[in-house]
């Protein structure tokens, strides 16, 4: 990202900040923790997707042989953390209106920690 990137990204976040404080009903104490892990969870998903390649390639090669291994153990060893589908930020980018998004969110938090206990009670998931 480079300087002139970074400073629409932080424009648009205040912006979005300046949009939640003056159009809703909320404190931001409120609505901070959802914000923050949908943040958590941009990030770790662009984390992943660099590793993504490395580790498919590594569970093709094992595949069916004796060394075999899970692609959430190959994801730990590769990028540190495994995050499953129903964890990745275009999952949900694409989930229906009606879904409880909360829901689906806390879900994606326990599943990565599921993954990486070391995480346990530090991810943003409800307040």
């Amino acid at each position: 990202m480079n300087a002139q990137e970074q400073k629409l990204l932080e424009d648009d976040l205040w912006r979005s900040a300046d949009t939640l404080r003056a159009n809703s009903d909320l404190k931001s104490t409120e609505y901070s923790t959802p914000v923050l892990g949908l943040i958590f969870l941009k990030f770790a998903d662009n984390k992943y997707r660099q590793s993504e390649q490395a580790i498919m390639k590594q569970y093709n090669k094992l595949k069916d042989t004796r060394r075999e291994k899970a692609i959430s153990e190959i994801a730990i060893e590769k990028c540190g953390f495994y995050l499953p589908d129903h964890a990745r930020y275009d999952y949900l980018l694409n989930l229906p209106e009606e879904q409880d998004i909360d829901q689906v969110i806390k879900k994606a938090m326990e599943a990565i920690e599921e993954y990486k206990p070391e995480l346990k009670g530090i991810l943003p998931q409800d307040e």
